[in-house]
């Protein structure tokens, strides 16, 4: 296995360039990465700190600085040691200011304002750890989203990740021979999504919760025979409900998400004038 240094500098929290850099190396195998995270990086005596770091522990260098003055130094030191040195941000915003004839204003941080869009989020926060696991179904109609499946199919972790993009979701499991809550079935203005898995999975993922809790027993949970019972019951339930269904078995949370947000996207054009 082959291993190298990355250094990952941001004038910001590093959010954008750890993404972009965990989603290229995912594109390779037998590497092990060691990451230098530099966030916050706003000052010259900053830069010329890292700089050393960089001279001592050679690798990649990938950046999100908006200032010209920082860029040009580190610019120019990476290419005197022949390290390479990409900014993961200038081609976007290159081709963003050549479209909208703007400069790009060169503000650090720019995207963590606490805008109306921040503050959303934090709202849809709140609203998911209010309505986890068929928690106050009272106001469950006001979700955007509502989620639901047996349990350990993702269902929490993914509203979650909605919630970081603005919607309210909520999450209610579907229990085998038990009354769905009524409060969901008339709540005509959220989507409702059924997440749905591989009885192999569903076992697989259940056994590996059993043992991280130290509790035994619960045969019927883990059971392949019963757990098929179970999921066909859901599928049919949903079925009837014309819900939309998402296999979770081979999705990532980000996947989950990623086609939860697209029902809903295409759901609001549809009910658009």
């Amino acid at each position: 296995m082959r291993t190298f240094h990355l250094h990952l500098i941001s004038d910001s929290t590093g959010e954008t360039v750890s993404t972009v850099a965990r989603a290229a190396l995912a594109q390779f195998d037998g590497i092990d990465v060691v990451e230098h995270n530099w966030s916050l990086v706003r000052s010259r005596s900053q830069i010329e700190k890292l700089l050393a770091a960089i001279q001592e522990y050679r690798g990649i260098v990938l950046y999100t600085l908006v200032k010209p003055e920082l860029e040009e130094v580190l610019q120019k030191h990476c290419r005197a040691i022949s390290v390479p040195c990409v900014p993961v941000l200038e081609p976007v915003m290159g081709a963003l200011s050549g479209f909208l004839t703007r400069a790009v204003q060169h503000r650090p941080g720019g995207q963590h304002e606490l805008d109306e869009e921040y503050f959303q989020r934090i709202e849809a926060m709140q609203f998911v750890l209010g309505h986890d696991d068929g928690q106050s179904l009272h106001d469950i109609e006001s979700a955007d989203v509502i989620l639901t499946g047996v349990s350990r199919t993702s269902k929490t972790p993914t509203c979650f990740y909605l919630a970081n993009r603005g919607l309210k979701a909520a999450n209610v499991p579907f229990i085998m021979s038990q009354p769905f809550p009524a409060e969901v079935l008339s709540a005509e203005k959220s989507l409702v999504v059924s997440l749905m898995t591989s009885p192999e999975r569903l076992v697989q993922v259940r056994r590996n919760r059993l043992r991280q809790m130290n509790e035994p027993g619960l045969e019927s949970y883990v059971n392949l025979e019963s757990v098929r019972d179970e999921l066909n019951e859901a599928r049919h339930f949903f079925a009837s409900r014309n819900w939309p269904i998402i296999d979770v078995t081979r999705r990532s949370i980000e996947e989950t998400a990623a086609a939860v947000l697209a029902l809903y996207r295409n759901r609001a054009l549809a009910e658009s004038p």
